[in-house]
């Protein structure tokens, strides 16, 4: 005889209290009575009201007619609050919310499963236990499942991986093209797959890292547009300021997935130069500077002088227009800076350049100009960099002002940029030439908008990210060009939930403030983070109903698993980095 303990947070009761679910028993003494009685298993459900991974297996796998079955052939159901019996919860929490334990009728431990189990796992699971009790041969039945989460056509996805792959230099990094350059997806998608533990991608993402540090000026910092010849060594001096914001993103995040230093101080590098060269005194950023210190004339000699060098020679053209989408790229490359690393002075200049882009180019309805006029536009590409400053300013800070500003800027794109097939360039218009989807554009925007509609609650921001994936998703659009990693990292997002932190207690406290930081530095970009201070009103998407406790705490939920409240901000650290992510 068996007892399954499904050790679950304690978001389950009210989810499970369906006509569809198990018959749930409170008592464990008589619910053990009952399955020595009757020779049943018995399923102890240990839950927690505030565990967003008990709302899924309440609602996806006890909610699934298989495993309804099964419990009732053959098990006692048994449900109990772990709050309100500290043995159990003492017994198993190091195992996280929820667990799975298998128990023979007199106690006996047989199973251990951590985290949220799917429907069809599960089932085999209970089926297994019922076929033989053994510890070895349910382990032998119990496999994961292995299926990708994807919605992209199987063959298109095949074809996009076998590219990401086929196109990397394994020797320089990078793509095995003449020119040499930092592709941000591509990183970002490696980065990501590197967190979930794929050495693979982890050995590519590191390669190209590496191998883009000879882009950056060892003179001024900040980073050249590309190589040429195949390699590192052939630099084009020219300096984008929304590459600047690019490369320190992406080396940020790098340093936050390995802890290698040396990725940090290419991110400070990059602001270093942005601080420098690109930083307007009025607010906001410069567009580029020259790759020539007189026009038409090649500066390799002049780029391979020091500061005091170069300083006596002149200093190549800075052009002098302060878009919004440099501003917007910068700030959220300075916010990420901060959320990696804790320099505060990074996320005030990120805050103030937000600050400047909405006095000076916003438009009415939460979108911005391009330059202090235009000609023709808006522009899709302002609005979307503005957007994910402001959801990223909002994860850096935890003020809600700026969610409030990305979650504007995201009804303009909708308004303005919406096309039959994903979001033009431009709005639309009686423009001569009708403005067309931009798929690096539509990357980002899927991304952003699935993003935001994690914190919002909001059924529209998730409406924009699916109609721009769609059209990313059809084969003629996603295989075009030589590789389109981007289109798999949006497939991967939409396909799952981020990670999800929270932190309550009032932002004057100095605990929840060390909470905060501790949640910020765990790495990520796929990462849902609030800081939940009750005196500000709900949480701007409250899915979870939290717990109301004495002293200030964090919560965490995996792919699969939440923890306990934590109270001492290094224990965020050590319960991720035991239960980890899960694909």
């Amino acid at each position: 005889m068996l007892l399954l303990i499904a050790l679950a947070f304690p978001g389950l009761a009210a989810a499970a209290a369906g006509t569809d679910d198990p018959t749930w028993r409170r008592d464990d003494v008589a619910a053990f009575a009952e399955a020595r009685e009757g020779k049943r298993f018995v399923l102890l459900y240990l839950e927690a009201v505030w565990c967003h991974w008990c709302h899924v297996m309440d609602r996806d796998t006890y909610g699934d007619a298989k495993v309804r079955a099964l419990i009732d052939a053959h098990y006692v159901p048994l449900r109990i609050d772990q709050d309100l019996r500290p043995d159990l919860a003492n017994r198993y929490r190091d195992y996280g919310w929820p667990a799975t334990i298998v128990f023979a009728a007199d106690g006996t431990e047989i199973v251990k499963r951590r985290g949220y189990v799917a429907p069809e796992r599960f089932a085999r699971l209970l089926q297994a236990i019922v076929d033989d009790p053994s510890p070895e041969r349910v382990a032998e039945a119990d496999v994961a499942d292995a299926k990708p989460r994807t919605t992209l056509d199987p063959a298109v996805r095949e074809a996009l991986l076998k590219r990401h792959r086929d196109t990397f230099d394994p020797t320089l990094g990078g793509f095995k093209t003449n020119q040499k350059f930092l592709d941000r997806d591509a990183v970002e998608y490696s980065l990501d797959l590197a967190l979930a533990g794929d050495d693979t991608e982890r050995a590519m993402a590191k390669a190209t890292l590496d191998g883009a540090m000879g882009l950056i000026d060892p003179a001024w910092g900040g980073v050249y547009q590309y190589s040429t010849h195949g390699d590192w060594n052939h630099l084009h001096f020219e300096k984008l300021g929304w590459l600047q914001g690019d490369y320190l993103r992406v080396y940020a995040r790098a340093y936050a997935v390995f802890g290698d230093t040396r990725y940090l101080d290419a991110a400070r590098a990059i602001r270093r130069y942005v601080d420098a060269f690109l930083a307007a005194p009025e607010g906001g950023w410069y567009t580029s500077q020259d790759a020539d210190l007189a026009a038409g004339e090649h500066a390799e000699g002049y780029f391979a002088l020091d500061d005091a060098a170069r300083r006596k020679l002149g200093i190549p053209r800075v052009d002098r227009h302060r878009y919004a989408r440099e501003a917007g790229t910068i700030a959220e490359a300075l916010a990420v800076l901060h959320e990696v690393s804790g320099e505060a002075g990074a996320l005030a200049s990120a805050e103030a350049g937000a600050r400047w882009a909405l006095q000076e180019r916003v438009l009415p309805g939460g979108g911005f100009r391009h330059d202090e006029k235009d000609a023709a536009g808006p522009y899709l590409a302002d609005t979307l960099a503005m957007g994910r400053a402001f959801l990223q300013l909002y994860r850096a800070s935890g003020r809600r002002e700026w969610l409030a500003h990305a979650a504007n800027a995201a009804g303009f794109i909708e308004k303005n940029f919406r096309a039959t097939s994903g979001y033009a360039s431009g709005a639309r218009g009686a423009l001569p030439i009708a403005p067309l989807p931009f798929v690096d554009e539509n990357i980002q925007l899927a991304r952003f908008a699935n993003l935001l509609a994690r914190y919002t609650g909001d059924a529209a921001h998730t409406a924009i990210a699916k109609h721009a994936y769609a059209w990313l998703a059809r084969p003629d659009v996603a295989l075009e060009r030589l590789t389109e990693t981007g289109v798999l990292l949006a497939d991967r997002e939409l396909n799952r939930d981020p990670l999800h932190l929270t932190v309550i207690g009032a932002k004057a406290d100095a605990t929840s403030a060390a909470l905060y930081d501790a949640c910020l530095r765990v790495a990520g970009a796929y990462k849902r983070l609030d800081w939940w201070d009750r005196d500000e009103g709900p949480l701007p998407n409250p899915d979870v109903a939290y717990p109301k406790l004495k002293r200030p705490a964090a919560f965490v939920c995996t792919e699969n698993t939440c923890s306990t409240p934590i109270f001492v901000p290094g224990q965020v650290a050590t319960f991720l980095a035991e239960f980890g992510r899960v694909d």
